[in-house]
């Protein structure tokens, strides 16, 4: 299996989902784009395209980020999907899985940040890369917008202050709003560079403090998300 990495920032990088890629002996390539690392010509040596987070969202222009290029990478996004990859979107990366099949980001409801509770739609509790999951789980946050929706999409599960933390958008192409792949060490990172976001914390219902957020154990909702790769590659090798 060889999975791609597209990494906005040095703080939002792949988290557990390094981990879950390195342990099975999967092959990992990067594309850094906040080193201005270009996006592979082609997708030929790409089974798995996993595309993470960053403070920009699909609107934003090269004069706000000179090294993010939402256009070049929804363009790359699409031609991985139309060639039957599999795709996984987090978070700004689920935003873009969106836009690259027309279905434009929206804001969400609420701002989230830390660990909040998710809850599997009724399409949710009968997918079966879902299967291991509780109909409800904790697990990590950190966003203002949401992924579009296609006509075919189908949201797996929703929070109290988000109605899209995961989305179906086909058999090998999924969104996650939220955030399965933080851990201790990717979240210290974050927290570090983002002190801002916590200046305002009481004007928010789905903020916790850098505090909270840190003594929260990343383990449960890092093996769900493990449950859930192995069953998107068993997907991919067998289609």
């Amino acid at each position: 299996m060889k999975v791609h990495f597209i990494i906005h920032e040095a703080y939002e990088g792949p988290g557990a989902l390094l981990s879950w890629a390195e342990e099975r002996n999967y092959s990992v390539t990067r594309s850094k784009i906040y080193l201005g690392e270009a996006l592979p010509l082609v997708n030929n040596a790409i089974d798995l395209l996993i595309v993470l987070g960053g403070p920009q969202c699909p609107a934003t222009t090269v004069e706000e980020s000179p090294y993010f290029k939402a256009n070049e990478e929804t363009d790359f996004i699409r031609r991985c999907i139309e060639n039957g990859k599999a795709v996984l979107g987090v978070c700004l990366g689920a935003q873009l899985i969106g836009d690259a099949l027309g279905a434009k980001f929206e804001q969400s409801p609420h701002k989230e940040i830390g660990y909040f509770p998710i809850a599997l739609t009724e399409s949710g509790r009968q997918h079966s890369n879902l299967s291991h999951f509780n109909a409800t789980e904790i697990v990590g946050h950190w966003h203002n917008d949401m992924p579009g929706l296609t006509p075919t999409s189908k949201i797996l599960a929703a929070s109290a202050g988000c109605p899209r933390q995961i989305i179906e958008y086909s058999p090998l192409v999924y969104g996650f709003q939220c955030h399965l792949e933080f851990t201790a060490e990717s979240l210290a990172d974050l927290i570090l560079v983002s002190h801002d976001e916590f200046e305002k914390i009481g004007h928010h219902n789905y903020i916790q403090d850098p505090e909270n957020i840190m003594a929260s154990s990343s383990l449960a909702m890092n093996t769900l998300l493990f449950g859930f790769m192995d069953k998107l590659v068993l997907s991919y090798e067998t289609k």
